[in-house]
């Protein structure tokens, strides 16, 4: 099954207090880029968190953006810096004595002043954590992989259309091989009636004419290229539509074949007509191309 590298998948779920989303998104990539904001709570689980990410989602640009909230009673912790409220107090009573004003600071002021109080995460067993995670991820990461099949599926059955497409003109080069050589030898064996008058005919030797038109046959001749074009688009429509994993790389390097193939009979051949279904070729291959860079 062929997958886009363009998804998104969410998910959400509840363990007694704690409440865990995580949203992912993804776009193209050559290789598998994993950007992810999340609390600092879980910096423990970062490496764990990419493994997850990489064998499920293989290739692509990953965000991936990851909320928590726990409303137990022991989820979060606040601690008094002491040293600092009784400086605070202090100042405040120099203050007051310096302008001889009355020192009405109260313990609720103290508790206002910057860095006083300080509200920390409680302790968490990381195992539990991990475990919740993973189990949320795992749903994301799977919501992902069902649109990025969508969009697949999507891109294949255009490919396989493109490829189907480049056989038929490929069809219509390899008809049009013979009549070249024999407009060239026509046109080759009027231009030397042209020439050569009545008298002169008989000491031309015709042996002559079928060697330059064997010359220019074998200069021509494409029909190498266009049986391994022909094996090209099977190829691919066996990677597209069988293979398995990361068929992206696959069908970048095939596509680089095929064009090489095509360039070959645009330089070989000597006729408009061929050079025509070349250009059509070429445009249809970078079609396919850019198509190909979102595919897994």
């Amino acid at each position: 099954m062929a997958y886009s590298m363009t998804g998104f998948g969410r998910a959400e779920k509840v363990f007694d207090t704690r409440k865990y989303t995580i949203e992912m998104k993804s776009v193209n990539n050559r290789y598998c880029d994993i950007n992810i904001r999340m609390p600092r709570l879980f910096n423990f689980a970062d490496n764990d968190i990419r493994k997850l990410i990489t064998s499920g989602l293989i290739r692509g640009k990953i965000d991936v953006f990851i909320y928590y909230t726990d409303i137990g009673e022991d989820c979060e912790v606040i601690t008094v810096n002491t040293g600092l409220a009784k400086a605070y107090a202090q100042a405040a009573a120099t203050i007051a004595s310096a302008t001889s004003k009355e020192d009405n600071v109260t313990v609720r002021d103290l508790c206002s002043f910057p860095d006083v109080l300080k509200v920390e995460q409680g302790a968490v067993e990381e195992d539990v954590i991990l475990n919740e995670l993973t189990e949320t991820l795992k749903e994301a990461i799977d919501g992902m992989l069902a649109m990025r099949a969508r969009e697949g599926a999507s891109l294949v059955s255009d490919l396989l259309t493109k490829i189907d497409k480049l056989d038929e003109i490929r069809g219509k080069i390899e008809e049009r091989e013979p009549m070249v050589i024999g407009n060239f030898r026509a046109k080759l064996s009027s231009r030397i009636d042209e020439i050569l008058t009545s008298d002169k005919r008989e000491f031309y030797d015709e042996s002559r004419l079928a060697a330059e038109v064997a010359i220019f046959a074998d200069k021509c001749a494409v029909d190498e290229e266009v049986t391994r074009l022909t094996s090209h688009f099977k190829q691919a429509r066996k990677i597209l539509g069988t293979e398995k994993g990361a068929i992206g790389k696959q069908m970048d390097f095939l596509v680089q074949e095929i064009n090489r193939e095509i360039n070959t009979c645009g330089s070989k051949a000597n006729d408009i007509e061929i050079t025509g279904n070349v250009l059509a070729m070429k445009n249809i291959v970078e079609e396919i191309r850019e198509q190909i860079q979102n595919l897994v």
